[in-house]
């Protein structure tokens, strides 16, 4: 009883609403996205409202195609890209058709957090490709490093007098199965040697013209002699093809067939006899029985062989 009661209501809290929602507010530090409440609360579509806070929610280069869009939401095309052109319509969107440095059309979405030409800045200009950095050499190394010519200056140039005449016949008749293969005097006293090594390993002029033309491509980038170098230095030598054997070589005898006497097999041997199976078979008869039945058998297998013999002629 020594301790104040108060049977007094306690006073509600004036902030909380008696209907509607009730935000449980969190503070975002990381993967959130700010949008208009102009934007969020638009009347209309649904579609509309929530294409355009996806969009907002990508990062930049993000794909926002009409393909894109119905690959992530539910809706179609139709929907999609009605949902678009609101978009674009209420200044929300904007895309343009613009022309590469390397000279393509592409089509950039530019998404606005308010509506265009309400905002302070316009569109930023189309990003430029950055130039490549190459790799610094050290002063030391420019100084030692040969330069990437395929010849010296100061050498001479390789006359074609002195070239091999065989290897300059088939650099030069290359134009025949590629038109575009025109080489000039200087090009073909270059290619030459590399021609006559493959000459001298025994790869015939049918089998090197194959390889110097087959599957070029479509259109060269430099010279055709530049291509065919480059053929002649990274092919690996190819094989030389087989030499066939002459027609005077003496080929093995080949025996004549003929039926055996005793299971009228046919076999190959010089004479008229028992093929090996028979042979095989007599003797071991022969071992088996007494020197008399021997010498019977024997005598009678030597006249069937001759009665046989003599009908045949």
């Amino acid at each position: 009883m020594a301790d104040p009661q108060s049977n007094a209501p306690l006073r509600a809290d004036a902030g909380a609403p008696t209907t509607g929602v009730i935000h449980v507010r969190t503070r975002l530090t990381a993967d959130f996205t700010v949008i208009s409440n102009a934007l969020a609360q638009r009347r209309g579509s649904a579609v509309t409202v929530g294409v355009a806070a996806y969009i907002a929610s990508m990062p930049d280069g993000s794909p926002v195609t009409i393909t894109a869009l119905c690959e992530h939401f539910s809706e179609g095309e139709i929907l999609i890209s009605r949902a678009l052109r609101e978009l674009e319509s209420a200044g929300y969107l904007e895309r343009r058709r613009e022309r590469t440095p390397t000279g393509q059309v592409r089509t950039r979405t530019y998404s606005y957090d308010v509506p265009r030409g309400e905002g302070p800045d316009d569109p930023p200009e189309p990003p430029k490709p950055r130039p490549r950095k190459r790799p610094t050499v050290p002063e030391t190394q420019r100084e030692t490093a040969p330069a990437p010519t395929p010849e010296e200056p100061g050498s001479p140039a390789p006359a074609l007098a002195d070239a091999d005449p065989e290897a300059v016949a088939v650099l030069t008749a290359l134009r025949r199965i590629d038109p575009r293969l025109v080489l000039s005097a200087q090009e073909a006293a270059r290619l030459a040697p590399a021609v006559a090594e493959w000459l001298t390993a025994g790869v015939g002029p049918r089998e090197i013209t194959e390889l110097l033309t087959v599957r070029l491509p479509d259109r060269f980038r430099a010279r055709p002699a530049s291509v065919l170098a480059f053929r002649l230095r990274e092919t690996p030598l190819p094989l030389p093809s087989p030499v066939p054997l002459s027609p005077s070589a003496e080929r093995p005898a080949v025996l004549p067939f003929q039926t055996c006497d005793g299971c009228e097999r046919a076999f190959r041997a010089p004479g008229p006899g028992h093929c090996r199976s028979c042979r095989d078979r007599l003797a071991g008869e022969r071992l088996r029985a007494g020197p008399a039945e021997t010498y019977v058998r024997y005598c009678l297998a030597e006249r069937t062989a001759v009665t046989s013999l003599g009908a045949a002629v």
